[in-house]
């Protein structure tokens, strides 16, 4: 009866990524389906963390997050949680022996968005580390599965694509990091005076993350190396918009992708895929 319980916590774990993010949805669908279960348990778990620093409001935060930390270590030890996300991820990091410091450098990364910080660039790049870099090495241990070498050799195009789609989301949610939650990621920037000067400087870093990373995605193994691309279409598309609004408008409003180009992206990406210009 546990393999009941195992398919309806992998169910939850694609169920709750399918509705927070259609992005990341369509590019795990491009993926091999025998893979694409450990995908969602890899997102699943990293936005119940998300959830309890961004959304919970009224609540205690710190004591939320200081449980999940202690589920998930006790869920990976037991090698089962009466959490369906949690059992889903712990079998997941278990199946592909995913680096557990990974996940302690995410945590960690999640525990700063408790309070106020005055990010410096170490500060930074710790948190950008933590929040998603770690994330694309996880699914990198999934996509390699256990090829060691493979892993090393791709690591650092992981690293940048997580970094660029985090920085890609700094800049889509600067409004309600800012007013909402109080909350200003880039180094030695006053939000009184963030204008398109700091604005392009800021994208011309991510251009060239996104540059190097597609080098790596080319050489992802072939039961990946299309969903990764198809997320790495979706984003560049976002940070393209991004890129065309202006300083003050970003500051206004959530700047997004309407469903209708994701289609058409999705289709191009496709395309490039199958004639092998990829």
């Amino acid at each position: 009866m546990k393999k009941l319980f195992d398919d309806l916590s992998f169910e939850i774990s694609k169920r709750t990524t399918e509705k927070y993010s259609t992005s990341f949805s369509l590019g795990i669908l491009a993926l091999k389906p025998s893979i694409r279960p450990a995908v969602y348990a890899i997102y699943g778990y990293v936005r119940l963390a998300d959830e309890i620093v961004d959304s919970f409001h009224g609540y205690d935060k710190q004591r939320l997050l200081s449980r999940l930390k202690s589920d998930t270590w006790e869920a990976l030890e037991e090698k089962i949680s009466v959490n369906p996300i949690m059992h889903s991820f712990q079998e997941t990091v278990n199946a592909y022996a995913i680096d557990r410091e990974l996940i302690a450098q995410f945590l960690s990364s999640m525990e700063m968005d408790l309070g106020k910080v005055d990010y410096n660039s170490a500060l930074y790049q710790q948190y950008i580390f933590g929040s998603a870099e770690v994330v694309g090495l996880m699914c990198l241990q999934v996509f390699v599965d256990g090829d060691k070498q493979r892993y090393e050799e791709l690591k650092p195009y992981a690293m940048k694509l997580g970094s660029a789609f985090q920085k890609v989301n700094f800049l889509r949610d600067l409004k309600d990091d800012y007013q909402t939650l109080g909350r200003t990621y880039f180094p030695n920037i006053e939000m009184g005076v963030f204008n398109n000067q700091v604005k392009t400087q800021i994208e011309n870093e991510i251009a060239q993350e996104f540059s190097e990373a597609l080098e790596g995605i080319k050489k992802l193994p072939n039961s990946s190396k299309f969903g990764v691309y198809l997320a790495y279409k979706y984003y560049l598309c976002l940070f393209e918009k991004i890129r065309r609004s202006s300083s003050s408008t970003i500051l206004e409003r959530r700047v997004r992708v309407h469903n209708s180009q994701k289609a058409y992206v999705a289709l191009k990406s496709y395309v490039r895929y199958k004639t092998a210009i990829l």
